[in-house]
C-alpha cells in the first residue's frame, strides 16, 4: 500500500489528508504548523509514504527543510495550478484543500517548484529587505509630492537624491506643512539610510560572488540583476536546457487554442516577478543607456523598429535569461562578438 499525503499549510496550524493509492482516505487531522508535529503525525505511515506535497508559499521552505530532517521528503506544487485544480471544489475548506492536494499528487496532475538552498533564501532575504524599503521610500516620496501639491507646490522630477532639502525649502514659512511634513522627511531619510546599507551589501556580496561576476560581463547586467538572477536560479543543472528559462519566469507569450481558435497574447507573467522585472530591467539598459553595441543589441534593435520598443525589451530579457544560463552552466564569460 502506497500513501500520498496532502499538506494545507496555514500559520496556526496544518490540515493533512493521508490517501490510498486507489483514493481511499485513510487519515485526516489537523496539526500545528510546526515540522515536529508534521512529522510526528505522518511517523505511522513512514514506510509506505509514496509523496507529501504542499503548495509552494511563505512557510513551504521552513516546513519543508524541517521535514527532510526527519527523513521525509516533500515536494513543493506550483501554486496557481493547485489553486485552479482546487477551484472546482464547490465547497472550500482546510480539510478538502488537503485532500485535493493528495489527490493531485496521487495523479501526478501538479508542477513541482524547485526547493532553494539555504545560501539562495538568505540571499533573497536580502534583496526582498532592500526591495521592501525601496517601495516604502518611494511611496513616501510620492506621498509628499501630493500633499504638497495641494498648496499648488511642486518638487522638481530627478531630484531623489535632494528630495528631503527642496521640500524643506519649499515648506519654510507654512507652520502647518512643517508640522505635517517634517516627520515624513524624517522617516524618509531614516530609511534612505537603511536602504543604502543594504544596497552596499548587496554589491559588496555579488563582487565576491564569482557567478554574479560572470553575470556582470554582460552590459545591462548589473550587481543586483546579477544576484536576483542567481538567487532564483540557485542550482543551475535544474533546467534541462536553457530555452526553458524564459518561459520559467514567464517571458513567454501566453497561448490559447481551442477549435478554430488560436490566440496568442500577452507573456504568461508566471514563476518570480522579481526575476522577470530584473530581466526586463537589463534589457532596457542594454537598449537605451548602454553605449556599447553588441550583435545582441543590433538584433533587439531591429525587434523594436518592427514590433515596438516594449516587445523588444521583453524578446531581449527573454533572450538574456537563456545567456545568463548557459554562461553559468558553461563558466564563460560575455563575448560581444
Amino acid at each position: 500500500m502506497t500513501y500520498y499525503i496532502g499538506l494545507d499549510v496555514s500559520v496556526e496550524s496544518t490540515a493533512i489528508c493521508v490517501i490510498d493509492d486507489k483514493g481511499h482516505v485513510a487519515k485526516e487531522l489537523s496539526v500545528p504548523s510546526r515540522p515536529d508535529d508534521l512529522a510526528a503525525a505522518l511517523n505511522p505511515f513512514s514506510e509506505a509514504i509514496g509523496s507529501i506535497g504542499l503548495e509552494a508559499g511563505p512557510m513551504s521552505s521552513f516546513l519543508a527543510a524541517g521535514l527532510k530532517r526527519h527523513g521525509l521528503v516533500p515536494v513543493l506544487m506550483e501554486t496557481r495550478r493547485v489553486h485552479a485544480a482546487l477551484s472546482a471544489i464547490p465547497v472550500k475548506t482546510d480539510r478538502r484543500d488537503a485532500r485535493g492536494i493528495a489527490e493531485l499528487l496521487r495523479m501526478g496532475w501538479f508542477q513541482p517548484v524547485h526547493l532553494k538552498t539555504p545560501a539562495a533564501r538568505d540571499l533573497r532575504l536580502i534583496l526582498s529587505a532592500r526591495d521592501t524599503l525601496g517601495r516604502r521610500i518611494r511611496e513616501l516620496d510620492n506621498s509628499v509630492r501630493g500633499l504638497l501639491r495641494g498648496f499648488g507646490l511642486k518638487v522638481p522630477k530627478g531630484a531623489r537624491g535632494r528630495l528631503c532639502d527642496l521640500v524643506r525649502d519649499l515648506i519654510d514659512g507654512n507652520p502647518a506643512l512643517k508640522a505635517a511634513i517634517t516627520p515624513l522627511l524624517a522617516a524618509r531619510e531614516a530609511m534612505a539610510d537603511e536602504f543604502a546599507r543594504l544596497d552596499k551589501l548587496v554589491r559588496d556580496q555579488s563582487r565576491k560572488d564569482p557567478v554574479c561576476r560572470l553575470l556582470m560581463t554582460v552590459p545591462g547586467v548589473g550587481a543586483v540583476i546579477a544576484m536576483t538572477f542567481r538567487a532564483a536560479i540557485d542550482d543551475p543543472k535544474r533546467f534541462r536546457s536553457s530555452k526553458s528559462v524564459g518561459a520559467c519566469f514567464g517571458l513567454t507569450p501566453r497561448r490559447y487554442q481551442s477549435g478554430e481558435t488560436d490566440r496568442v497574447s500577452s507573456i504568461t507573467k508566471a514563476g518570480d516577478a522579481s526575476v522577470r522585472t530584473a530581466l526586463y530591467e537589463a534589457a532596457h539598459v542594454m537598449l537605451v543607456r548602454s553605449s556599447r553595441w553588441t550583435p545582441l543589441k543590433a538584433w533587439a534593435m531591429r525587434v523594436a523598429a518592427r514590433r515596438g520598443a516594449k516587445r523588444a525589451k521583453i524578446a531581449l530579457a527573454r533572450k538574456l535569461a537563456v545567456i545568463l544560463h548557459r554562461m553559468w552552466m558553461d563558466g564563460t564569460e560575455f563575448k560581444a562578438a
